[in-house]
């Protein structure tokens, strides 16, 4: 399967944070005969190599599989939809959007609606307006209209409705939750791509649950494997559109993978990262270096799981992440796949002790 065909599997499916088994579905079935499924409690899926495998040291590649999406919190009297958000959204970019429902009785269509300009004065105009006080239209004529005849019911999971399509380049494609279903694709082709090659250390793909409201899939997902390495591979926000400036530019379409030096939330081991940034050069793989302020990842409590691990964050630019749609470059996801491939490769005993080794610090 091409990396297109797979992203657009991944991204077109059901997945916010709680309700991940679309993308656990596709894992398993992209990575069926290859790894060994184990899970977490809370749902995160871990998938360990069955052949061509050291016993240590042990590689973590994370990436999340919920995207951004909303939960049902009330059914007004008219029929209207109310939500909560599950993640972090910027209400400007959610009105007049479509939505889809997941209700017991099967998908419902909607619309957050928004009130047409002819009826704004000119302060509401000015105003972001708060998700509290939007709604989902359904058709539904009535309370008991959306409850009864469509099934929905206070908590029932939401997310974006929004199909995967390429633009006039075809390297560049546009869909929703890029953030980060790419991960989450670049994860499985760099298992199915090593295949059983013989590896110094043993591999671990990890699809987590829940990043988007606290990364809570990486606290547990741990604990079942214990890694001495973390890579975490997320979709960051680009910033090569109008409005940003271009010399500052740390995550352009095109340019290749990010390598994350630094956010709110992580310093990434600093060995481990110039491993990354060597190992993009010596192979000619394009690369970008980020110093991000705002904004975590996974890393943020993978690095300090028992007494620590030497963790990384490599991602491939998203344009206009955390919103109903996004847009990558499917260069940027494949030589994503190629910096993995030559870095796990190079992860051995000795190289892994060095990220950990203070004494001549």
């Amino acid at each position: 399967m091409s990396s297109c065909t797979l992203l657009e599997k991944l991204s077109n499916a059901f997945g916010p944070p709680g309700s991940e088994g679309e993308i656990r579905q596709i894992i398993r079935k992209e990575l069926g005969g290859m790894v060994d499924f184990s899970y977490d409690r809370l749902g995160s899926v871990i998938c360990g190599r069955k052949r061509g495998a050291g016993a240590s040291p042990r590689i973590m590649l994370a990436a999340h599989m919920d995207e951004l999406g909303f939960i049902v919190q009330a059914i007004t009297k008219e029929g209207f939809i109310k939500l909560y958000n599950l993640g972090s959204w910027w209400p400007h970019t959610l009105l007049a959007q479509r939505v889809i429902i997941r209700t017991a009785k099967g998908d419902v269509s909607g619309i957050i609606g928004s009130k047409p300009s002819h009826f704004l004065s000119s302060d509401e105009r000015k105003k972001v307006m708060d998700l509290k006080d939007m709604f989902v239209d359904v058709g539904a004529q009535d309370q008991k209209e959306a409850a009864e005849e469509l099934g929905i019911k206070r908590g029932d999971f939401v997310v974006p409705h929004t199909e995967f399509r390429p633009l006039r380049n075809a390297r560049l494609v546009s869909g929703k939750a890029f953030d980060d279903r790419a991960g989450v694709g670049i994860m499985i082709d760099t298992i199915r791509r090593l295949g059983e090659e013989n590896l110094p250390n043993a591999v671990f793909g990890v699809g987590t649950v829940q990043e988007e409201v606290g990364t809570r899939g990486a606290s547990t997902a741990p604990e079942l494997i214990d890694p001495d390495v973390a890579i975490v591979i997320e979709g960051a926000p680009a910033d090569d559109t109008p409005g940003f400036p271009i010399p500052e530019s740390q995550g352009q379409l095109g340019k290749g993978p990010q390598i994350r030096m630094f956010d709110p939330a992580t310093i990434p081991n600093r060995r481990l990262s110039q491993l990354a940034i060597d190992t993009a050069q010596a192979h000619g793989i394009p690369h970008q270096i980020a110093v991000r302020e705002s904004g975590a990842t996974d890393a943020r409590v993978i690095h300090l799981h028992k007494s620590g691990i030497a963790s990384a964050v490599i991602s491939i630019p998203v344009r206009y992440a955390h919103s109903h749609v996004g847009v990558v470059n499917l260069d940027d996801y494949d030589h994503t796949v190629e910096l993995l491939i030559a870095m796990v490769r190079k992860l051995d005993e000795k190289t892994v002790h060095s990220f950990s080794d203070f004494q001549d610090s």
